[in-house]
């Protein structure tokens, strides 16, 4: 699998004889946030028509999300950072993953101008699979109708994406983002197609944890989470072991933290974590984050968590595998 970032990379492949674009490919659209159980049956329709044309499976996603980009703190939060996002992709079997800068020129672009200068001139699309609400181009202009039409033309065909549903309604990102907002855990799994988990590399924190008896490993969010608390977790570490533990992801506000951080205090682990990736699931809700008077009643109110988190474990399983 390639990850190929911006259009200036894309017109280099784009010009390769032998390149992976050589033979054109089968493409679909959107943030992919999640890559949850609507995204994967797109995946499904691009692989099954890549296949059938013998060209590379492509998925095209923006950085930032172009809502992030209108809307600046005030877009919905993220279910996965971009890496874990890519990672998630690799796992599906996509072939490859372009993502481009969503910036002032790229939204400029007209509609004519994304189709010819990005699925006709940089990936010769040969097969398109989009929802037939896909909007695109200088304030939205290009659709679905438009990809038909030059489609037709220049010789790609356009496929609409099919509707998935779970419990009667279709699966999307807002509607998990809605879930995991009430801490409905179990059923955001089901909309998911997995557990919800974030992954990170562990950084240096303010000790503040280890000065309190909860050491934690931290890992920096570059977007607001979707859920915020308190939660019993299980984290799988780089040599494969899996630990229980507690989690707080949020803003810290008893310590007036500013960047969105995921705090995790593994059960039973001695040592350091610095520089490791860690995937931390998120298997029960304890909590809102709330901020305290003093570190001294933060201290109480952890003890409390690790308690009940244990008493959870206990009743609902362990998914350690041991030191």
């Amino acid at each position: 699998m390639r990850l190929i970032r911006g259009l200036t990379n894309l017109k280099h492949f784009a010009q390769q004889a032998d390149g992976p674009l050589a033979k054109g490919c089968v493409a679909t659209i959107g943030n992919f946030d999640g890559v949850h159980l609507g995204h994967q049956t797109i995946i499904d329709q691009v692989h099954e028509k890549a296949l059938e044309l013998g060209v590379p499976s492509v998925v095209m996603v923006f950085e930032p999300q172009p809502r992030e980009f209108f809307q600046g703190r005030e877009a919905p939060p993220r279910l996965m950072p971009f890496r874990q996002k890519f990672e998630s992709l690799m796992a599906s079997g996509i072939d490859i993953v372009l993502c481009l800068r969503f910036n002032e020129r790229f939204r400029s672009y007209s509609g004519m101008g994304f189709i010819e200068d990005v699925l006709i001139e940089g990936l010769g699309v040969r097969h398109l699979v989009v929802g037939d609400d896909f909007r695109f181009g200088c304030d939205r202009a290009g659709d679905f109708s438009l990809l038909r039409e030059v489609g037709e033309q220049r010789g790609y065909t356009v496929e609409n994406t099919r509707t998935v549903t779970v419990y009667g309604e279709r699966v999307s990102s807002t509607r998990i983002r809605g879930v995991l907002a009430e801490n409905r855990i179990r059923e955001a799994e089901a909309l998911l197609g997995h557990a919800y988990r974030i992954r990170g590399r562990v950084v240096y924190g303010r000790q503040l944890g280890r000065q309190i008896g909860a050491p934690t490993a931290n890992l920096l969010l570059p977007h607001m989470p979707a859920l915020t608390g308190v939660y019993v977790v299980s984290a799988t570490l780089e040599d494969g072991r899996v630990l229980d533990g507690v989690a707080n992801i949020g803003l810290r506000p008893t310590v007036d933290g500013k960047q969105p951080s995921l705090e995790v205090h593994l059960f039973d682990f001695a040592g350091t974590l610095y520089g490791q990736r860690l995937d931390v699931v998120f298997r029960h809700a304890l909590r809102d984050e709330v901020k305290f008077d003093s570190v001294d009643d933060l201290k109480q109110q952890i003890a409390r968590d690790f308690d009940e988190a244990r008493e959870w474990i206990a009743g609902h399983g362990s998914l350690a595998t041991g030191h």
